[in-house]
């Protein structure tokens, strides 16, 4: 008995020893406190904290090299922001952000920035600044295009636009020539520019959703195609080169299956009869026409 009277009272005293340490520490060192360092980076989640802005000693922490402020009530960010300059990784989903301050485009280390699922109605000008980007999602938003400067985001591999009001394809997003893979379902678009030719390094195009009516000849350049996805639009024919997207292995169901998502279109009749014995079918078809 007195045994464990004796553990009890040495961890209550643990306690208040740690408790008067948390009290003699400055706001700032209590946020560090909270940073870890992974694989080389200097890492800070504030996810999940209910925080309807950004504590102020955050920025104190200059050294921050990821931060993830998502799934807070953040309607938005300082300029402070800017003296962050370290980021790498930025993650600002599940907020209810209505615009992104302009000194995010002093963030020039930044290479990750997850905006998706707020309330963004545009992009300011200076995220064309953020030349080292190379994954953005802006998704699950109420923008209707990009800034004219995002056409500086040539390292950008991955960009996600879906679930948004844009009605055309921004022409900044035909010169970022590096992009592997461009979402852009459920928006508002009624066609796809000539100019998708120049993505040549493209593997993932997803467009479902939308009010497409027919595809561009030059979209069988794209002959890095894995899987593309033009489901729920408004296409009746497909264009006679598209037996060159050779890396469309198969007709494709399933969200997430590589290939080539079409069947959920208004087909025209005979397209509709080749494709039952799947994209072979409509390869050699296409070919022989």
């Amino acid at each position: 008995m007195g045994h464990k009277q004796s553990k009890e009272e040495e961890r209550k005293r643990q306690v208040r020893k740690s408790a008067g340490r948390e009290d003699s520490l400055t706001s700032a060192e209590r946020i560090r406190n909270h940073a870890y360092k992974q694989w080389g980076y200097s890492i800070l989640s504030l996810a999940r904290r209910g925080l309807k802005e950004p504590p102020k000693e955050l920025w104190e922490l200059t050294e921050l090299e990821k931060l993830n402020l998502s799934l807070n009530c953040l309607r938005a960010l300082p300029p402070a922001l800017s003296i962050l300059s370290n980021l790498v990784v930025l993650n600002l989903w599940g907020n209810q952000l209505t615009s992104l301050p302009p000194e995010i485009g002093q963030l020039r280390h930044l290479r990750v920035l997850f905006c998706y699922r707020n309330q963004l109605t545009e992009v300011p000008e200076e995220l064309g600044n953020c030349t080292r980007l190379e994954v953005l999602s802006l998704a699950n938003n109420e923008i209707s295009g990009l800034p004219a400067s995002c056409a500086n985001l040539t390292c950008l591999r991955k960009l996600n636009l879906s679930h948004n009001k844009i009605v055309h394809i921004p022409g900044c997003v035909y010169t970022m020539k590096r992009l592997v893979f461009l979402h852009l379902a459920c928006n508002r678009l009624e066609c796809i520019a000539e100019s998708i030719a120049a993505l040549v390094e493209l593997k993932i195009l997803i467009v479902e959703g939308n009010e497409i009516h027919s595809l561009p000849k030059m979209i069988c350049c794209l002959t890095r195609l894995e899987l593309l996805n033009v489901d729920f639009n408004d296409i009746q024919n497909v264009p006679q080169e598209m037996h060159q997207l050779s890396r469309l292995e198969k007709l494709a169901y399933h969200p997430l299956d590589k290939g080539l998502h079409i069947m959920q279109n208004p087909l025209q009749k005979q397209i509709k009869e080749v494709l039952e014995g799947g994209l072979i079918a409509l390869f050699n078809y296409l070919k022989s026409n």
